[in-house]
């Protein structure tokens, strides 16, 4: 029997990995980059938005557009037009994405390919506002049109906004149902939108045509009372639309798809649902992302 004698070189070298692996702390991991620097901001920040004055007069765009800022980096620039003056920016690629509320007049921004999506994001209802004293008597008619047809033969003055927005497309499709012209000193157009237009008819004590929203946000500052309301042929219907990077460039195609999505979102629906609750008892709009035009109001 003999010894097995291990070279010093050896020795040496099995001491050192044993004391290596042993006893010596394992080598910390190196932390990832990629957790470690702040989330990914948007390449072109801004976004233009253009919509009608009803959501901005209504105040909701000041409670909606903060919470996607901060949740995006983007920065919104909005326009507060009426709905056609909106559709024409679409029309000649001069915003990225559009909140209107002229169902009959956005179709044609889809068919000519400068609009790429239209969703359903929201409506509330028109309504017939005017002097407490109804010197015109249409409180509690049925009908916008039996409404306006009583305040022109009465020669009432009557407000209008007089701006191709959504609700003077609205207006003008009353009047030709009701088969009246709009002539006469009692018939005045602002060419301003829903807030400056609702203040005029409270100074003059006239008769307008106004979304709910607006109203209920200005109301304390209004000698108008609610005449006529409920009619089905009065819903107000809100859509949002992306202008066609293909045939824009300019457009911020990736900011106007974020917008778009967070109005429909369930965070943005909801907050659309509450707003206006706490301070009037009832929401100024009512949120309507996935549903069908048919089933609203209902």
């Amino acid at each position: 029997m003999f010894k097995r004698i291990i070279p010093p070189i050896l020795l040496l070298l099995l001491i050192t990995v044993i004391t290596g692996t042993g006893c010596s702390s394992p080598p910390a991991a190196e932390p990832d980059p990629a957790k470690s620097l702040p989330p990914a901001q948007p390449a072109a920040k801004e976004i233009i938005l253009a919509t009608t004055t009803s959501a901005q007069d209504s105040g909701l765009l000041d409670k909606l557009i903060p919470m996607f800022e901060k949740e995006t980096g983007y920065i919104v620039k909005t326009i507060a037009v009426g709905s056609g003056a909106a559709l024409a920016m679409g029309e000649r690629g001069e915003a990225d994405v559009l909140l209107v509320h002229a169902p009959e007049k956005e179709k044609p921004l889809l068919a000519s390919g400068n609009a790429i999506s239209r969703e359903l994001l929201m409506y509330n209802d028109f309504i017939i506002v005017g002097p407490a004293g109804d010197p015109a008597g249409i409180k509690g008619m049925k009908t916008a049109a039996e409404a306006l047809a009583r305040i022109a033969a009465k020669e009432s003055l009557f407000i209008s906004r007089g701006d191709n927005s959504g609700t003077h497309i609205k207006e003008m499709s009353i009047w030709k149902q009701a088969k009246i012209e709009t002539k006469g000193n009692w018939y005045l157009e602002t060419g301003f939108g829903m807030g400056q237009t609702l203040n005029i008819a409270s100074e003059k004590r006239g008769y307008t045509l106004t979304d709910r929203g607006t109203y209920l946000a200005q109301k304390q500052h209004l000698t108008l009372d609610i005449l006529v309301e409920g009619e089905a042929a009065l819903l107000n219907i809100y859509h949002v639309k992306r202008v066609n990077p293909d045939k824009f460039s300019k457009v911020n195609a990736t900011g106007a798809k974020a917008f778009a999505g967070f109005m429909l979102s369930p965070a943005a629906q909801a907050a659309t649902a509450k707003f206006g609750v706490d301070k009037f008892g009832q929401p100024l709009f009512f949120p309507a992302a996935g549903k069908k035009v048919e089933d609203l109001g209902k």
